[in-house]
């Protein structure tokens, strides 16, 4: 697969040349004009934002945002600006018992989300709560 992620730059072969970033967003750009196609009914992106920033990760958002209204779309991300973008947010914890480890599946509610957005920000202080809330106003 031949891939020019920069303008004046030869084709050159993906698997040579991308970054982490860059191949999330090719992988991302590929499921959405398949999903086109395919008529597959759900679309599941596991970091697909990997290694990129906040305002790429809310194209990508809005990208996975605009494919939700066609099919259903499941999403693992750890970047806050994507996980705003969404209109459901489940929280995943690993918790220890015992000598096993189980993983807890939490829907979120708007309080909850809120804070759990600002922790994605990198605190719960009072600045990321409301930039969180911001994110999840402009979000929809």
């Amino acid at each position: 697969f031949q891939f020019g992620p920069n303008p004046g730059e030869p084709m050159r072969p993906l698997k040579r040349i991308a970054s982490s970033g860059e191949m999330a967003r090719v992988m991302l750009a590929l499921k959405s004009v398949l999903a086109d196609q395919d008529r597959v009914p759900v679309l599941v992106f596991d970091e697909v934002d990997a290694n990129v920033g906040g305002e790429t990760g809310t194209v990508v958002g809005l990208k996975m945002q605009e494919i939700g209204k066609r099919r259903q779309v499941i999403s693992i991300t750890h970047l806050a600006p994507v996980a705003a973008t969404a209109p459901y947010h489940f929280m995943v914890e690993k918790i220890s018992e015992g000598d096993r480890t189980v993983s807890e599946i939490k829907e979120l509610n708007q309080k909850d989300r809120v804070a759990e957005i600002a922790r994605m920000l990198g605190s719960g202080g009072e600045a990321a709560v409301r930039h969180a809330k911001a994110m999840l106003d402009a979000a929809t």
